[in-house]
């Protein structure tokens, strides 16, 4: 089973912990200290939509594609009662090509590890290049190869009422990628429907992130700790991007 065909009617439930504001907020501070005042924006592999309905209510124009039809009906769901809801399209992301550039494009919550394939990684970034005006912005944000590694073995539980998921983690050093493996269990009236899901992140060095955007066209890229004004500390578990077209 593809991921999140399952966990998408979930998916919202399962990370009521998500700190969407805060992280908006940190990345709001990178925008302004650079001067920069974006009024469209791409949620890319936006989800459920959660960051984009809230790019919409502060004020953004926004377009949010993602490769998961489950994922988008979701969100197109929750953006029912905004004045002005997203724009959503079903797009992989090293084909993305949008119906008009935008002025910063978002790429959150690991999202770019889930490209397993390191070409699919730097056609995202040549498609992003091309989907930015002139003085555009491109922020995203990966799970470090020290996170994903340190993964290895690890089991986590999430549940609510309505949902049971067991996650696995093993690490592959040969295929340098992260497996998950989601054993969801769901309520279906007085029973539970179990399916399974496979995820995987491929683990990236910041290092050969850097080279590839700069390949693609951009001409500044600057890192950050996890939703903090600095740069990455060594042993770091996500780290920010921001690259900037001129």
């Amino acid at each position: 089973m593809s991921a999140y065909s399952s966990l998408a009617a979930s998916y919202d439930g399962l990370t009521t912990d998500v700190p969407y504001e805060t992280i908006l907020d940190f990345l709001e501070t990178i925008l302004r200290q650079s001067g920069k005042r974006p009024e469209t924006a791409l949620d890319l592999a936006c989800g459920t939509g959660s960051m984009s309905l809230l790019l919409a209510k502060r004020g953004y124009r926004v377009i949010a594609s993602d490769v998961s039809e489950e994922m988008l009906t979701v969100a197109a769901q929750k953006a029912g009662d905004l004045a002005k809801p997203p724009f959503f399209i079903c797009q992989p992301m090293q084909r993305l090509r949008l119906p008009e550039p935008v002025d910063a494009v978002f790429c959150l919550l690991d999202s770019l590890n889930y490209l397993d394939e390191p070409g699919d990684c730097r056609k995202t970034f040549a498609r992003v290049f091309k989907a930015l005006k002139p003085g555009g912005v491109f922020l995203f944000d990966i799970n470090t190869p020290e996170k994903l590694r340190g993964l290895d073995g690890q089991v986590f539980l999430d549940e609510n009422e309505e949902s049971y998921c067991v996650w696995r983690a093993e690490f592959d050093e040969a295929e340098n990628c992260c497996y998950y493996g989601i054993d969801l269990f769901q309520r279906d009236g007085d029973r539970w429907k179990r399916s399974f899901e496979q995820h995987c992140e491929y683990a990236y060095e910041p290092q050969e992130l850097a080279q590839w955007l700069a390949e693609a066209g951009f001409v500044r890229v600057e890192q950050y700790g996890d939703c903090r004004m600095d740069a990455p500390a060594a042993g770091e578990q996500r780290i920010y991007f921001a690259a900037y077209k001129v």
